[in-house]
């Protein structure tokens, strides 16, 4: 039996929106307190993940804050003429205030807020909830620009792909492009007319049940890859009804080649690329198994 109608449009809906802005609002203004090691620096806060891009559902609690560090920047000119890598080199130095730096200061400024909430985690600073406060996870980045071309620091003679960078607590580097993953997520929103946020939704509280129903462990299908597997589906797919939309769409992806799938961002693959931004396909494909599973035993 299909999943009907009434309850595909339950689990179509948005999560808690009014905590969720309040826990933001909360960890923003702890990141811009006076007296910081960075507070006379260039940076930006902003949101990521569920929430950020409007894709939360009600059992999805975490509020994902990004402070990007914009006073220094890492780069990578690999797709650059050598003529404009030396060029660009022979304009930068090397930075005196680091990463390192930069989450210690982080975590100084969140930890004289939050206390013994605060915790460091391998990727995030993860910020324990309270009260009404939502548990918020605080990725401590850089600025990163993918570089297009380059002549000079001068506006309109260089070009690049904005991004971010940072660490993990073994050190190892993650470069990721959240401001390409949101804005091409409300582009394809726009193309079907809103009913793709909604699919995401669905697919979303459908692994809530797959995992309850023991059909997937939990993180198997992590939120953003769920993102970027319903990013790649044709805009035929989505519209009608909830019910056309899903049959549609879970066709589409059982048939489809989708080693070819791109993240929403664009800037990598789905599946099987670098671990740490791209997804393991046997989970992909252990996710489709159970998404079918469940639909077909509802």
């Amino acid at each position: 039996m299909a999943i009907p109608e009434d309850d595909l449009t339950r689990m179509a809906q948005i999560g808690a929106q009014t905590t969720s802005k309040d826990t933001y609002a909360t960890v923003k203004l702890a990141l811009e307190a006076d007296g910081t090691g960075y507070s006379g620096k260039s940076y930006k806060i902003f949101l990521q993940g569920s929430y950020g891009n409007d894709t939360n559902i009600i059992k999805e609690s975490d509020v994902d804050v990004v402070i990007r560090l914009d006073a220094i920047f890492t780069y990578d000119l690999s797709g650059l003429p050598l003529d404009q890598q030396h060029a660009f080199r022979s304009s930068h130095g090397v930075a005196t205030y680091t990463h390192h730096h930069f989450r210690k200061d982080v975590l100084g400024a969140l930890t004289a807020r939050f206390g013994a909430h605060v915790h460091a985690g391998t990727k995030a600073v993860m910020i324990e909830p309270f009260y009404s406060r939502r548990k918020a996870d605080v990725l401590v980045a850089t600025q990163h620009r993918k570089y297009t071309w380059y002549v000079s620091d001068r506006e309109g003679e260089h070009g690049y792909m904005l991004g971010i960078s940072f660490h993990k607590s073994d050190g190892t580097r993650i470069i990721n492009y959240p401001r390409q993953h949101r804005e091409n997520l409300v582009t394809k929103n726009q193309q079907t007319s809103e009913w793709f946020k909604h699919i995401i939704r669905i697919f979303k509280n459908a692994r809530q049940h797959m995992i309850e129903l023991g059909h997937i462990k939990a993180g198997t299908a992590p939120s953003y890859y769920l993102e970027g597997l319903l990013y790649n589906v044709p805009t035929h797919c989505f519209g009608v009804s909830y019910v056309d939309s899903m049959v549609n769409s879970i066709n589409w992806l059982l048939a489809a080649d989708r080693s070819k799938f791109l993240c929403a961002n664009e800037q990598y693959k789905l599946l099987d690329g670098n671990g740490d931004v791209t997804w393991n396909s046997q989970d992909c494909t252990t996710f489709m198994q159970g998404i079918v599973v469940l639909w077909n035993g509802w």
